[in-house]
């Protein structure tokens, strides 16, 4: 005979709600949030040098650094996750259970421990 699950509550709930609230929250403003038309560049606009300019916030571009700012941070936050998860990946753990590098030799420690053919090509 099976039982149905029973909820359980306490206060291990309270974390759970409150990013509920939080993702409604940020709903209502996202969702209520009025943004201008996009507009295209201007005919023949240098927009690498126009971001260049921005960046040293020297007047010289003929666009907008301002309008590139949500851009940017998108790309680097994509970027920075990208980085971390090559960083977990190119760690392994041994048999003791301790994380290590690996291939920092050029991948013949892991060669010998794959295969142990014992004919070390040193």
């Amino acid at each position: 005979m099976t039982t149905k699950p029973q909820l359980k509550l306490g206060s291990h709930l309270v974390p759970g709600l409150a990013a509920v609230a939080l993702f409604v929250v940020m709903a209502v403003v996202f969702l209520g949030a009025s943004f201008p038309d996009p507009q295209g560049f201007a005919e023949g606009a240098n927009i690498t040098a126009s971001i260049g300019y921005s960046m040293f916030n020297l007047g010289f571009g003929s666009v907008d650094g301002e309008s590139m700012l949500a851009a940017f941070e998108i790309i680097d936050l994509v970027l920075v996750a990208a980085l971390a998860g090559a960083v977990l990946l190119a760690r392994r753990e041994d048999t003791a259970g301790q994380m290590r590098t690996i291939l920092t030799d050029g991948g013949r420690e892991l060669k010998q421990t794959l295969f142990d053919d014992g004919e070390g090509d040193n």
